[in-house]
């Protein structure tokens, strides 16, 4: 049963990548689209974890095994069709669903309840199946719930590594929906040669269970356990939050980050819970052994932060850490195999900060059954109602922390009042299981962390490498920006987003051609649209024409205009940038408002984003290529950094003009001819616009003109070209 559930766990979560990854492309991968999705997921979670703990209650454990095998049947039929109703039927006729953010909410939250309902429900059932001896009921469960994290950690790793690189997320939910109905085929297969035993109906009042002395620590009532897993549902999702915040920055990830991180995340917990149930055997008394671990966790995750601060710089294996963050080099994971490197960022340095914890987490799931279980029938409902109350937990904790804490707080501090919040266990375990030495050290110990927390300065400068007093930082839920020297650019400031260098101040550069190409190629520049503000100097550099009169620039990262702000009196060209009334600046996904607005923009620009970063997919599709087509208005230009082969070849088949400046790989298309008018080119740049731009960006202006030319056929065999559903690039695909 444990291999069966195990193959469950691995599907749902290649469901969640995928299914999240589309309907994100519908709400936008704003951090509070993300959240709704995610909490969305969870609430079905939720539900079909109470539903099936009230049923599954009702059956023996050979109805429980045939209805799990229907659960997981029906999850896998539901995920065949799920790619044509999430994209298609969503995407192309149910726009309008989603201008505000409540009706997506609410659509996401429909539209994903049937399958996640299902998910839930699973866990109780098996249960149910499979506890025959209420004794063990702790290491039965354990053991079939560790199982079934250890495939999801499976699971976070193939959908990355394997499904979506090598079959598209199409491929990828397939995968999962073969796995779901294995599963549940194995599960008719074992229901059969157990034989169909009919089972003994169930009491209609659950049996009591034995008394047990008032002063045992056991004796607590379910509500007390339930109120403890929530409790903990609350931190473990608060503190995944901002363990993977920590880690985007100083990994400075790629497309593969996340699954590869979730993944050791989830090793953690599952091995927790397998081996968890052998010790909770013997635990005497579950409640302090339970509050313990949630203590413990909590001490880990705040001393971990403080030895990442102040551990000398010079200590074997963390100076080679902290040269990378001092650096501006990105370890490109999918690409690039320096396993030293790999080693240090993806298995060192995410099991230093939250490989206990985790174990610890599912140490506790382990010990909280030996807590509740005292009779077979209950099991299943008992577990649903835990999971039910753990999920609500998870979901209040996310939000917590993604939509309030992180952007009033952020990271470092957010952590802080977590550890201050997580007093309340060894309180906990003084008021309902006594006076104990090890549990008034523990609390002590968690109460001097809080009160020895460094800034949130001194921790996210250690992580770029960079003296506190010369760093600026601006977070929010939707990232963290941070200027620092560039030390091997001679008193120029480099410009990150969660670690990995955006530009730099002043502007210049490709960012800033970038820009400016397309508004000197069109004759008439008035309304332009830019994605991504970055450092700013694309927006600036395309605002370079007096004919402009609008600029709107839109940005997932609430925090970089707030800082770019903070920075502006000392860069002149910035200071000019952030005051020009031409100039609106959007809090918003680019693409999503792109689809939602009907404006027409003589220009629009993608700004310069690696494609191998997480979600680049979306901007660097034939979807969305066609979507920037759409809305120009006649005569309208399109920019875009020709980042790779596979680029270019699509924004060909999007545009059926495009022109391209092959020395800086720029790409501009449009619906209409391009005229190659380099006499009009030149008078464009004339000296109120040269004035604009300044010396050090006109010399590189006049080559980008003198180069432009049509662009080259393509004569690749294999026309691969990018798309919503298999962004070859982000995934760094094998191929041409």
């Amino acid at each position: 049963m444990a291999g069966i559930f195990g193959l469950s766990g691995s599907a749902a979560l290649i469901y969640q990548v995928a299914w999240q990854r589309i309907l994100a492309l519908h709400s936008g991968v704003g951090i509070y689209s993300v959240a709704m999705i995610v909490a969305a997921f969870m609430a079905g979670l939720g539900i079909g974890s109470y539903w099936g703990g009230l049923k599954a209650s009702r059956f023996g454990a050979s109805r429980s095994l045939l209805w799990f095998a229907g659960i997981e049947l029906a999850v896998g039929a539901f995920a065949t069709i799920s790619t044509p109703f999430y994209y298609d039927l969503l995407g192309s006729h149910a726009g309008a669903l989603y201008s505000s953010l409540g009706r997506a909410g609410v659509v996401h939250f429909v539209a994903l309840l049937l399958p996640t309902c299902l998910m839930g429900m699973s866990l109780p059932f098996l249960v149910q199946a499979a506890v025959h001896d209420v004794r063990f009921a702790c290491q039965t469960i354990g053991v079939l719930y560790g199982i079934n994290i250890l495939g999801a950690a499976l699971g976070a790793l193939l959908a990355p590594w394997v499904l979506i690189r090598s079959f598209g997320i199409d491929g990828a939910i397939w995968f999962g929906a073969a796995t779901n109905i294995a599963a549940g085929l194995l599960s008719l297969l074992l229901w059969a040669t157990r034989g169909a035993q009919p089972d003994q109906p169930a009491p209609e009042t659950p049996p009591q269970p034995a008394k047990r002395q008032p002063g045992h620590p056991a004796s607590r009532p379910f509500a007390s356990w339930l109120l403890l897993y929530t409790l903990s549902g609350f931190f473990a999702l608060a503190l995944e939050i901002l363990w993977f915040r920590i880690i985007d920055v100083g990994v400075r990830s790629t497309a593969f980050t996340f699954g590869s991180v979730l993944a050791i995340y989830l090793l953690g917990l599952g091995l927790g819970c397998v081996f968890g149930g052998r010790f909770a055997v013997r635990v005497r008394s579950p409640l302090r052994a339970f509050l313990a671990c949630q203590t413990l966790l909590l001490i880990y995750s705040g001393a971990v932060i403080l030895l990442i601060v102040h551990l000398p710089t010079s200590t074997p294996g963390y100076a080679t850490l902290v040269d990378y963050w001092k650096g501006a080099d990105i370890f490109a994971l999918g690409s690039d195999w320096n396993w030293s490197q790999f080693i240090l960022l993806y298995l060192a340095f995410p099991v230093a900060l939250y490989g206990p914890p985790t174990v610890l987490m599912g140490l506790s799931f382990a010990v909280l059954q030996k807590a509740v279980h005292d009779d077979r029938q209950t099991t299943g409902r008992k577990v649903g109602f835990l999971q039910t109350g753990n999920i609500l937990g998870n979901v209040a904790g996310s939000l917590a922390i993604g939509l309030v804490l992180m952007g009033s707080l952020g990271t470092p501090d957010s952590l802080r009042l977590l550890l201050g919040a997580g007093l309340i266990f060894p309180f906990l375990s003084l008021l309902w299981a006594g006076r104990d030495g090890v549990t008034l050290l523990s609390g002590a110990m968690l109460a001097g962390l809080v009160f020895i927390w460094p800034s949130s300065n001194q921790f996210w400068s250690r992580l770029h490498g960079s003296d506190p007093e010369q760093a600026a930082f601006a977070e929010d839920a939707s990232g963290l920006m941070a200027i620092t020297p560039a030390l091997d650019e001679g008193g120029a400031l480099r410009v990150s987003m969660n670690g990995k260098w955006q530009s730099w101040l002043p502007f210049g550069g490709i960012h800033s051609e970038l820009g400016a190409v397309a508004s000197i190629l069109h004759p008439e520049p008035k309304d332009i649209c830019i994605i991504g503000l970055g450092s700013g100097d694309t927006a600036w550099a395309a605002a370079c024409r007096p004919q402009t009169e609008r600029v709107v620039v839109y940005e997932i990262c609430a925090a970089e205009q707030k800082l770019l702000a903070q920075i502006a009196p000392v860069v002149p060209d910035l200071a000019s940038f952030l005051k020009d009334r031409r100039i609106h600046i959007l809090a918003e996904d680019g693409r999503q408002s792109l689809a939602q607005n009907p404006a027409l923009y003589d220009v629009i620009e993608a700004d310069a984003l690696r494609p191998t970063s997480a979600y680049a997919g979306n901007i660097y599709s034939i979807e969305f290529f066609k979507l920037c087509a759409s809305r120009l208005k006649p005569g309208g230009l399109m920019c875009q950094w020709g980042s790779t082969p596979r680029v270019y070849r699509t924004f060909r088949e999007a545009f059926p003009h495009v022109v391209e400046l092959p020395g800086r790989k720029i790409l501009i298309g449009s619906n209409d001819p391009i005229p190659l008018d380099r006499d009009r080119w030149a008078a464009s740049l004339n000296p109120q616009v040269r004035a604009y731009l300044g010396p050090a960006i006109v010399p590189g202006m006049e080559d980008c003109l003198s180069m432009t030319r049509p662009m080259a056929p393509d004569t690749a065999a294999d026309r691969n070209i990018l798309t919503d559903l298999f962004p070859r690039d982000e995934f760094v695909t094998p191929g041409p």
